[in-house]
């Protein structure tokens, strides 16, 4: 598995935790992050749809699409950007910018492998 496919499937396995704490207790998540206890299912339907992306980021690494690799650098960048904003706005407690942070942390761990694995490899 190249360097770019194991920092998408590493990513996969991080949305899997994700999603599964999502479903199974979201409340501690959502403490974590100064958000209200809840006992609606919208919560758990967002950890069902982030289990689904964990799915793709999983398969993708496993298959080398580096294609999808590339998406995911702009996609990861975009949704700390998000969180950020949200934060920034008042729309959300500033925790959830630093998740965000995982987001951009994963996003800039496949960009340099990306750039990495298209250097040509001098014969030294």
């Amino acid at each position: 598995m190249s360097k770019s496919a194991t920092s998408v499937f590493a990513f996969g396995v991080y949305l899997v935790f994700l999603g599964l704490l999502l479903i199974i207790a979201p409340n501690v998540l959502l403490r974590i992050f100064g958000f209200a206890m809840t006992t609606e299912v919208w919560v758990r339907v967002v950890g069902v749809l982030v289990l689904c992306l964990a799915f793709y980021y999983v398969q993708a690494g496993r298959r080398e699409l580096v294609e999808f690799f590339r998406w995911t650098v702009i996609v990861r960048a975009f949704v700390f950007v998000c969180f950020a904003l949200f934060a920034a706005l008042k729309l959300a407690p500033p925790p959830l910018a630093l998740f965000g942070c995982v987001d951009l942390l994963g996003s800039i761990w496949t960009a340099l492998c990306l750039r990495q694995s298209r250097s040509p490899v001098s014969a030294g």
